[in-house]
């Protein structure tokens, strides 16, 4: 029999910058077993991937209350048996931290950063024991900062001491020790913090005024009272990095410094600017929808092997159609803007031949190794449960506003997830969109969410745009990297290729090759450098160029290809009406839509 101690007491301190090292430690009180287990998750939720954190466990040893050294064994890739007889024993041990993503953990010259699926050893059979935490920064590092979300005891000298209610709610705080901005404002009684890695003269001052109306939507559209009390968004500044991975009240972000504004820089909002404020909208979308309303088989998930659901198209997939929709609901983007953000997500999906062959719902299932480990056949053999998953809430909420003559939407769906399973986090079945629809709205959805979600059809948009006051049309591109949205230009690029190019020194190299087009069927594949077309050396815009101009039927290309080098020929046809725009038909429609109040 187990008797359960008080508390389970962790420390974590930053070790060494070089080698990247935090020193943890968990101390357990006596305990009537002899041995105890433990164990380090191998993912983290929100991100469904098995990433075996413990690779990252470089030392590990236990020693009783007055030093004495206990026997501890390795028994699988992430599992520790120590012998501790009953005794109080400590746990050390240090994990190397080198890996810049919002997943795991990192310690470079100006911060340390982790989430505690990466860092804190789970002790088998006390899940529901209390946890202290003590986290200590530097002393040779005085100004550095400790942010996290989680409720604060003490602060003492360069130690601060959390508590938590338990190891779900422990591993549930992203950590951050180190230099950083940081600026806090309160929308509805709320704290939320900003925060940003490093010594970027970010203008964090615009950032939170353009995030509070962001804050003031989400709380007003799920209501009294809050699941929250504070909120951190904590975005690490990088190079060239991406990500977001939400937490219970806080979000672990990764953005490049230089796509934010700077003190000084002009007031008009930058696409990069614009994809930074829908990041932050998203992840705070799922503090209720992924935190709190959740899949019924992620209330309690086993955190060391995989856990399937089709469900993460309600899930990614809503979220993903409000974190844009919120920004033009309270004016930080036009309308119009907004449908050319809707338009370039409708035409990424547009030309995924994937779409045919996969479902929302099997690439939800398929998440831990479809879509998280992609591969060269990816873009036509799998759909994005993100992105398919936006355009069918806009569908659902059109189709849910036309069958209720707009009484209802799909914020009224919203409010239900939240009030019947989000606020006792009771987790939802399969088919619960389709049960609220018919029990509170008394709409039958069900062969719509058959059609789109189960199957392989497109959402059937022609027919529902109208409700919004909107069409669309299809177009051929007017340059090579066109995404969708309005056109630039009266211009049209004549010619297929069908293959996504990235300029090289010389040459380019192809990163991805649709299906059925002409790159295909040259044989192009994927990290080939195409040198020449025609015996010229070319550039991604230059082999567009010469496509449009030719009056050939095929244009010669020389591939280098693992060493070889392969002559290939192009076909030359005419360019296919691959990207989408909307077009407000109805103003007044569309503000109506638009404004529909949360």
């Amino acid at each position: 029999m187990l008797t359960k101690p008080d508390t389970l007491s962790y420390a974590l301190a930053v070790s060494a910058q070089q080698p990247h090292t935090f020193d943890v430690s968990v101390t357990i009180p006596s305990h009537q077993t002899d041995t105890l287990t433990l164990t380090l998750p191998a993912w983290i939720p929100g991100s469904y991937m098995i990433r075996d954190f413990a690779r990252n466990i470089t030392a590990l040893a236990a020693t009783t209350a007055d030093g004495n050294i206990v026997s501890s064994t390795k028994t699988d890739k992430q599992t520790w048996q120590i012998n501790a007889g009953g005794q109080a024993v400590t746990v050390n041990y240090s994990v190397y931290a080198y890996d810049l993503s919002v997943r795991s953990a990192f310690i470079n010259d100006e911060y340390a950063f982790c989430n505690g699926t990466s860092v804190f050893l789970k002790v088998s059979g006390m899940d529901d024991v209390p946890c202290t935490l003590t986290l200590t920064k530097p002393a040779h590092k005085p100004a550095w900062q400790i942010e996290t979300s989680m409720p604060n005891l003490e602060d003492r000298d360069n130690t601060l001491h959390f508590q938590c209610e338990d190891y779900d709610e422990l591993i549930d705080h992203p950590i951050f020790i180190g230099e950083c901005s940081r600026l806090v404002f309160t929308e509805n009684g709320v704290e939320f913090v900003m925060l940003f890695s490093g010594t970027t003269d970010i203008d964090i001052d615009r950032v939170c005024r353009d995030l509070a109306p962001v804050c003031r939507h989400h709380m007003r559209l799920f209501g009294d009272p809050q699941p929250v009390e504070r909120y951190v968004f904590m975005t690490l500044l990088s190079d060239t990095g991406f990500g977001g991975l939400e937490h219970r009240s806080s979000t672990a972000l990764l953005f490049p410094r230089f796509d934010l504004p700077l003190n000084g820089d002009p007031l008009e909002k930058t696409d990069a600017y614009i994809t930074f404020l829908s990041l932050c909208s998203h992840e705070l979308f799922h503090t209720w929808h992924v935190k709190r309303i959740k899949p019924d088989v992620m209330v309690k998930p086993d955190l060391l092997s995989e856990t399937y659901t089709e469900q993460l198209w309600i899930y990614e997939g809503f979220t993903s159609f409000y974190d844009d929709l919120t920004l033009a609901r309270v004016g930080l983007i036009t309308p119009e803007k907004y449908l050319d953000i809707v338009a370039q997500n409708n035409s990424r999906l547009l030309v995924n031949a994937g779409r045919f062959k996969q479902s929302a719902a099997q690439s939800s299932f398929d998440a831990w190794t479809r879509f998280y480990k992609q591969d060269a056949s990816a873009t036509n053999q799998i759909v994005s449960y993100y992105t398919k998953g936006g355009i069918i809430a806009l569908g659902l909420d059109l189709l849910i506003r036309e069958q209720s003559n707009h009484k209802h939407s799909l914020d009224d769906v919203m409010r239900v997830l939240w009030t019947d399973y989000g606020r006792e986090i009771k987790g939802t079945p399969d088919e619960v969109i389709t049960t609220i629809c018919q029990h509170h709205f008394n709409i039958d959805v069900s062969d719509y969410l058959n059609d789109v979600v189960y199957h392989t059809r497109d959402v059937p948009l022609d027919a529902l745009l109208h409700t919004m006051g909107v069409t669309q049309q299809l177009r051929q591109k007017v340059q090579f990297d066109d995404k969708g949205g309005r056109a630039t230009s009266d211009k049209r690029i004549n010619r297929a290729f069908g293959a996504v190019m990235k300029n090289l020194e010389t040459g380019v190299l192809i990163q991805v090759v649709r299906e059925n087009t002409p790159a295909a069927k040259a044989g192009l594949q994927v990290n080939d450098k195409l040198l020449a077309v025609e015996d010229y050396v070319v550039t991604s815009p230059l082999v567009q160029r010469m496509l449009d101009a030719t009056s050939k039927k095929t244009l010669k290309l020389l591939v280098l290809r693992e060493g070889r080098v392969v002559t290939l020929e192009l076909p030359v046809t005419e360019a296919e009406y691959e990207v989408c725009q909307f077009t407000i038909t109805d103003t007044d429609k569309f503000q109506r839509w638009l404004n529909t109040n949360g």
